[in-house]
């Protein structure tokens, strides 16, 4: 007769699956039908998804077996060892609470208002080595960013003016339409598959998006709290 103590260990790990499964359903977007491994197929753009995929696969097929075997409500004659319980435990736990984006984002962000002088930025690039800054106007409002790319393109078409003063040169006089870099915005509740999906949807455009801005209320009238590019996507699949 199958023990209290194993019917646990198979509730357990059934109950963890679903757990699993509702946050896939919740979180991976357009996928062809809600079932797991679809969802897990679907879902491989996010970096935790990718993760896990392996054991996913392999926790469906236990799942499979142990609910087919089962005899009747609480009772199954597959049953699964306590570690693999423990596993799908806290990987279900991880699903439910996934990281947040503000903790992989860079910070602080040294932002700039447009009437703001080009050799701040210099500076700071000298300091700091970051390469993306939002401008903002004397409303405190977004405007666009600046890149250090944009920079450079800037200072090469100006390397001739011998009487260039960059101390003079305000942020907003290297400004050109030519540099169109897409933004977007997300609250500081947003968590890495909330990012992650903003990218993924460029992406299916066809178009670069350059940064994410993390504020308060993911609006861009509000300071940033974090930035997030491709590279730090990177970065956090890498520590994983």
């Amino acid at each position: 007769m199958t023990s209290a103590t194993q019917i646990s260990q198979s509730e357990r790990f059934e109950t963890a699956f679903n757990r699993i499964h509702k946050s896939l359903m919740h979180n991976v977007k357009n996928a062809r039908s809600d079932k797991f491994t679809d969802l897990v197929y679907k879902g491989k753009s996010h970096t935790l998804i990718r993760f896990y995929e392996h054991d996913l696969c392999q926790f469906a097929k236990l799942r499979n077996a142990i609910v087919h075997e089962k005899i009747e409500e609480g009772y199954y004659i597959a049953e699964p060892h306590i570690d693999i319980v423990e596993k799908i435990e806290s990987m279900a736990d991880e699903f439910e609470k996934p990281q947040s984006a503000l903790s992989i984002a860079t910070k602080p962000v040294y932002y700039f208002n447009e009437d703001d002088k080009l050799s701040e930025v210099l500076v700071l690039i000298r300091k700091h080595s970051h390469s993306r800054f939002p401008v903002y106007d004397s409303n405190d409002c977004y405007l666009w960013l600046l890149t250090s790319a944009e920079i450079v393109k800037w200072m090469a078409d100006h390397f001739s003016e011998t009487s260039l003063d960059l101390n003079s040169i305000k942020i907003k006089d290297i400004h050109t339409k030519r540099f169109r870099h897409y933004v977007e915005f997300t609250s500081q509740n947003s968590t890495v598959l909330d990012v992650e999906d903003i990218f993924e949807e460029y992406q299916r455009k066809n178009r670069k998006l350059e940064a994410v801005l993390i504020t308060k209320n993911g609006k861009p009238s509000e300071k940033p709290n974090g930035i997030i590019t491709t590279l730090d996507l990177l970065e956090a699949e890498i520590s994983e």
